[in-house]
Formats: C-alpha cells, sequence, structure tokens
C-alpha cells in the first residue's frame, strides 16, 4: 500500500513541474511577442502612428518599457 502512495506523489510531483514549465513557457512567450511588438511599433513612421491614433510621446513611452512589463 504504502508503494501505491509513492506512485501517487511521484505523478503529483510530475504534473507540479509540467504545470510550473507551462507557466514559464507561456511567460516566455508573452515578453518575447511584447519584444516583437515594440520593435515594430519603433519602425512605423508618423503617418503609420496617425493611422493607429498613436502619439510620438505614446510611442516613446512604450519604447522605454522592459520587454518583462
Amino acid at each position: 500500500m504504502n508503494h501505491l502512495q509513492n506512485v501517487s506523489a511521484s505523478a503529483a510531483q510530475s504534473q507540479l513541474r509540467f504545470s510550473r514549465l507551462q507557466r514559464a513557457w507561456t511567460a516566455l512567450s508573452r515578453c518575447l511577442e511584447r519584444a516583437r511588438t515594440r520593435r515594430l511599433l519603433g519602425q512605423l513612421d508618423a503617418q503609420q502612428l496617425s493611422d493607429l491614433g498613436i502619439s510620438h510621446t505614446d510611442r516613446l513611452n512604450e519604447l522605454d518599457k522592459p520587454f518583462w512589463r
């Protein structure tokens, strides 16, 4: 019976590790997506910014943010 409890605990630990790994992967993906979109935002000219309703100051504020925010 003790052996069955060990297997169950091991499965729970494995699930916990997978869950943590999945959250880390999701967080990394979001950071990379933010960095990509900010890089694209930095490449827009004044007309394109105007079309999107983004001011030059708003763009600078967004570009100053670190990739994790």
